[in-house]
């Protein structure tokens, strides 16, 4: 029976161009040993002692260089089998807003970057979870609904 963990984080990234939100989608590097090339959102795992919003922070930073305006826990968690390891794995999801016009410092795990409508999003990302997410994320925070109000996370607390 497969056991079930949560290690790994995944990061939204948005920003406004006018008044029309863009999704900041990242490509693998074809050197990954994993799904090369494949467009994704941050991904990351959660290190020994962090928490999973510290984590999400701390890969945000690292695979992009940015540091959030505002950021959200998103009321979402993906979910996949990792057949090797025989356990269901549980990714927290975070959303952050960065800075309009600003592109990102990408680590040597990505080799491009894309700012996307929603719609190009979607058709860009592999993972039904992400494409889920990034729907949820639209409609029920970028939107800015009752849901954006409940979920925002305080940055000095981090």
């Amino acid at each position: 029976m497969p056991s079930i963990r949560c290690q790994i984080i995944e990061v939204g990234i948005f920003s406004f161009q006018e008044s029309q939100p863009l999704y900041l989608l990242l490509r693998r590097s074809p050197d990954d040993t994993l799904y090369p090339l494949t467009w994704q959102i941050v991904t990351g795992k959660i290190e020994k002692g962090e928490t999973a919003a510290f984590a999400s922070l701390r890969e945000l930073k690292e695979e992009t260089g940015y540091v959030p305006e505002r950021y959200w826990v998103v009321p979402h968690i993906n979910s996949f089998l990792n057949v090797s390891e025989d356990i269901v794995e549980m990714t927290a999801m975070f959303l952050a807003q960065v800075p309009s016009g600003s592109m990102p410092v990408l680590s040597s795990e990505h080799i491009d970057a894309r700012w996307c409508p929603l719609d190009e999003a979607k058709k860009l990302l592999v993972w039904p979870g992400q494409i889920q997410a990034i729907e949820l994320i639209h409609h029920y925070i970028v939107r800015g609904l009752q849901a954006a109000l409940l979920t925002e996370l305080p940055l000095h607390a981090q």
